[in-house]
């Protein structure tokens, strides 16, 4: 079934409602000239009224040969002019002679508008005695207790210039075709962006090609313009939903590459055992613990993959509350004494006593932790690890660095992707799970901060971050 479009429909509603609006004030200014014009003329022959009877007070002859030579000397082309006493008793008519044989005037709705108002009119009515139409003027002068009616007869002069003039009808037609005119253009337009929005939709909805000619041209208006943002926002999303399908495949890749080396060694280790059961003790030994170094090394790997699912599914669920770094890097100090001995490495804590930031202590731990497991993992014997913070205004600002070989240039754009080994030989030998420094970019980011690495001009591997306070 055709469904009429949004824009057709609005068009055709706007259309009418402008139509009818029109057609009323068409009507409206019409009637409203021809009142006007109606008024002009009633007012006209009022004058002519009031100046008779201005007159005739000074009169005392009012025969009709006395109000012929006024009416005479007073000339209007068809005038006729009526007097007539309160008892509606014609007294006088210029044109109908046998006045007096003529019906009472009382009825009439001059008369009684001008003896109740003072003045009154009405407009084309056949005379009875005349059989011709007129319109009348009367005016009621108390003083002389008559009534005096003017009247011109109601033919084509007449109607002529009491007719409304026509021109306002012929410019109210053009201004309507001109206005349809550029509302058919709006809603055209308005029409287009619509029908391809609704075809955005149903493409976007059946998982369709977007790159075709017909989701290209927009109209150049404020509608065309967000219906095309809307357009491509959709396809940025729908490219960053790819590039994270293709990150997520990789990470699933990576992970199962990742666990499947601990635990081939962890079974490969526990097969040589049950199948030989006259091993000596001390192999025995041996084996159980690479299997239990192994599991450890799973454990971490389990726990790092966990961290860094809970800082991409559900950050909102992370618990803030104030936590002391001084006292936190103090504590990591002295949990890798024995490691940083066993290298011949010295860390140069400088930070202040008292440094608090508001975040989740767990994952602030995990932070400086794995800054320092990578320093002596890959820093080198021998070499010196340095952390130091500046307080700057509602943040402070960290510096993690080492003295000891650094990263190759080209690899440092990549150091925070997961799973990324500079040395991969290296970096499973030393029993890294490629996932701390992901999960120090991740945690700092969480906690509003910002993260770089940069190698030191004088060599070793420097970090900058901030957390606010």
């Amino acid at each position: 079934m055709c469904r009429t479009s949004v824009g057709t429909r609005l068009y055709i509603s706007v259309l009418s409602v402008f139509v009818v609006f029109a057609v009323a004030f068409i009507i409206f200014q019409h009637a409203r000239e021809r009142e006007y014009k109606i008024n002009t003329l009633n007012t006209r022959l009022q004058d002519y009224n009031e100046r008779m009877m201005e007159s005739l007070r000074y009169l005392d002859d009012r025969s009709d040969k006395t109000l012929d030579g006024y009416v005479a000397n007073h000339y209007i082309h068809g005038l006729r002019v009526t007097l007539i006493d309160r008892s509606g008793k014609v007294v006088y008519d210029n044109v109908y002679k046998n006045y007096k044989k003529m019906g009472n005037h009382l009825s009439r709705r001059e008369v009684r508008e001008a003896l109740k108002d003072g003045s009154g009119y009405d407009f084309s009515r056949v005379s009875s005695t005349l059989n011709q139409d007129y319109f009348y003027s009367a005016t009621y002068v108390p003083q002389c207790s008559l009534i005096v009616r003017s009247a011109l007869p109601y033919d084509n002069s007449l109607a002529k210039t009491l007719r409304a003039d026509q021109h306002y009808l012929w410019f109210s037609l053009v201004a309507m075709l001109v206005l349809v005119f550029i509302l058919y253009r709006f809603v055209s337009r308005l029409g287009d962006n619509i029908t391809k929005l609704r075809l955005f939709a149903s493409r976007a909805d059946h998982n369709e090609s977007l790159d075709t000619e017909d989701l290209v041209d927009f109209p150049g208006d404020e509608l065309g313009e967000i219906a095309e943002r809307i357009i491509k926002i959709y396809k940025r999303l729908q490219k960053t939903k790819e590039e994270q399908n293709i990150l997520k495949r990789q990470l699933t890749q990576n992970i199962a590459h990742e666990l499947k080396t601990p635990v081939a060694s962890i079974q490969g280790y526990l097969e040589t055992i049950l199948e030989n059961p006259n091993i000596n003790e001390a192999t025995k030994e041996q084996f159980l613990q690479r299997c239990y170094a192994q599991s450890q090394r799973l454990t971490s790997l389990l726990h790092d993959i966990s961290t860094l699912n809970r800082l991409d599914d559900a950050p909102e669920m992370v618990d803030f509350d104030v936590v002391d770094v001084s006292q936190m890097v103090s504590n990591i100090v002295n949990d890798t004494a024995l490691q940083l001995s066993e290298r011949k490495m010295t860390f140069s804590n400088m930070l202040p006593d008292g440094i608090k930031v508001k975040g989740n202590q767990s994952l602030l731990y995990s932070v400086f932790r794995n800054l320092t497991d990578n320093a002596i993992a890959y820093a080198g014997e021998g070499t010196t690890i340095t952390l130091s913070a500046v307080n700057d205004n509602d943040c402070w600002r960290f510096t993690f660095s080492d003295n000891g070989v650094g990263v190759p240039h080209e690899h440092l754009a990549r150091i925070f992707e997961r799973f990324y080994r500079v040395d991969k030989g290296r970096s499973r030998k030393m029993g890294g799970t490629g996932l701390g420094l992901a999960i120090v970019k991740n945690a700092v980011l969480l906690h509003g901060g910002t993260i770089k690495v940069s190698n030191n001009l004088t060599g070793g591997l420097r970090f900058d971050f901030t957390l606010r306070k």
